[in-house]
């Protein structure tokens, strides 16, 4: 029972090993492990609470107080996807070393498992992204033009992102293309050589940037450019915008980015309008409005747009408004990402250990819990083995991140 069980545990232990050095987006957003979920007696159910931060509105000219409520609000994170890989041994196949069995079985089987959900919430969470940066059609970083990242960074700051723990995904393509750009310039000579010597650079502009072949592509909509919107397009607060016959808001692709003529973006606290247009993201369709991100808050502390003079907009300036959308029609842009830390979320939580499973172990990793289950077959003289994960991932301040598009 002992060695069965040791051999289990060397396999969750190599399991979370793999798995940890495998990720490149996961382990760098917030991804708190939340062990009431472990808890006898104290089960939370599938959803965990998020406190979003409280905003206020400032007094002017006036020592007499206006005291405002406390207008604190949460979000859910579900945790409910189970994702995992099945593997078969013969019983001389488990007496290999645990090195041996790892290069035959546990790596390739990982790897898989963790491609596949890491790219899964990549995807999910880029098209929850409203903020982008970059030109259509030309690659970042060509002919050394590296301002959509530097223009990425400016984004953050003026939406108030934490600039202590930054990250970036590009794909290895637009990473060689940064690393040939940034030769120009004065940059760490210990990144030059970097650069030089392997054809990425390692940190650049306050983002550390990592390779990754799962960044999220956007295929436009065939349906973007006749698009004059109909009346009563928004409400103050709201997340959905009507559109007229000369856009079909069904047609529209989740994911896909745009402005709105004379809606300009403002800063988070004092609510001065910044000199670029506000920019939207489309999170869902339907036959005559599509949802977006972020909400058209048009006035009160949380107020996140404004006209180019600062003052609050009025509903109508949406009416009869053109929607520019990001590149042509039919077309496919690579969206590549900066982001803060704490821009979003990836939870995972214990998956119960079974009363009749001798041979089931549960470990966890920087936030990463991984359930091995062992079980026999004994007509076959088999072992089967079943790695398992259940996660949750959420958008928690999608202005903490920015796309910068090929």
């Amino acid at each position: 029972m002992a060695n069965t069980l040791t051999t289990i545990d060397m396999v969750a232990r190599e399991a979370l090993r793999v798995a940890h050095e495998s990720l490149s987006y996961l382990k760098t957003i917030d991804s708190s492990y939340d062990s009431s979920f472990a808890k006898s007696g104290a089960k939370i159910g599938d959803t965990l609470r998020v406190r979003n931060p409280n905003q206020y509105v400032r007094r002017t000219g006036s020592r007499v107080m206006d005291v405002q409520d406390q207008a604190e609000t949460t979000q859910n994170v579900t945790v409910a996807t189970q994702d995992g890989v099945d593997m078969k041994f013969n019983s001389a196949e488990l007496l290999l070393s645990i090195d041996e069995l790892s290069r035959r079985y546990i790596e390739p089987a990982v790897k898989v498992l963790v491609a596949g959900i890491e790219g899964d919430v990549l995807a999910a969470q880029t098209k929850l992204i409203p903020q982008y940066t970059g030109t259509k059609a030309v690659v970042v970083g060509a002919s050394a033009d590296l301002n959509a990242i530097t223009q990425a960074r400016a984004k953050l700051n003026q939406q108030l992102a934490p600039k202590g723990n930054r990250s970036a995904q590009f794909d290895s393509v637009t990473m060689g293309t940064i690393s040939n750009g940034i030769k120009g310039i004065f940059h760490k000579g210990s990144e030059l050589e970097r650069s030089f010597s392997e054809g990425f650079i390692g940190r650049y502009a306050g983002f550390d940037l990592f390779e990754n072949e799962k960044t999220w592509a956007l295929t436009n909509s065939s349906d973007i450019t006749a698009n004059t919107n109909a009346d009563a397009l928004v409400t103050d607060g709201g997340s959905s915008m009507a559109v007229g016959d000369d856009l079909s808001a069904a047609n529209q692709v989740v994911g896909s980015i745009f402005t709105c003529p004379g809606v300009f973006d403002c800063h988070p606290e004092t609510k001065a309008a910044y000199s670029h247009l506000k920019q939207f993201t489309v999170t869902a369709t339907g036959a005559t409005s599509f949802s977006v991100s972020p909400s058209t808050i048009l006035s009160g502390a949380k107020k996140n747009m404004s006209d180019a003079a600062g003052a609050d907009l009025a509903v109508s300036v949406f009416d009869e408004a053109t929607l520019v959308f990001y590149g042509d029609a039919s077309t496919t842009y690579r969206q590549n990402l900066v982001y803060a830390k704490d821009w979003a979320t990836f939870v995972t939580a214990d998956l119960p250990i079974m009363d009749d499973a001798i041979r089931c172990v549960r470990r966890v990793q920087d936030g990463l819990s991984i359930r091995c289950w062992q079980g026999s077959d004994i007509r076959n003289d088999e072992l089967l083995l079943r790695l398992d994960i259940l996660y949750g991932n959420k958008v928690l301040r999608p202005e903490w991140a920015c796309r910068v598009n090929n």
